[in-house]
């Protein structure tokens, strides 16, 4: 027979260890679930830039864009970059 100081150990070690894995497993589903959310998130993130950009392109004014692409030439317009207006003009007299 095993000595009582023995025994105590053992099971000392077994509930430590039952402890530990429950512990463990909590920590480890929670971090699931904020993956989860997380990744919803981004998701709905990316479908509402998506929304936003079919809904300016849809009610862009017919006089902001040019033949070539979207270079908006107003520039009293919020969206007017001078940078691509220059940068379509040099391509233009090349």
């Amino acid at each position: 027979m095993a000595s009582t100081g023995i025994n105590i150990l053992r099971w000392s070690s077994l509930g430590a260890g039952v402890f530990y894995g429950v512990y463990h497993q909590a920590s480890l589903s929670t971090a699931a679930k904020l993956a989860a959310i997380d990744r919803e998130y981004k998701h709905k993130q990316k479908l509402i830039d998506q929304a936003k950009a079919e809904y300016t392109k849809k009610n862009l004014p017919a006089g902001a864009k040019t033949g070539e692409g979207d270079i908006i030439r107003d520039p009293e317009d919020s969206r007017f970059d001078l940078e691509a207006l220059l940068n379509a003009v040099a391509a233009e007299t090349k």
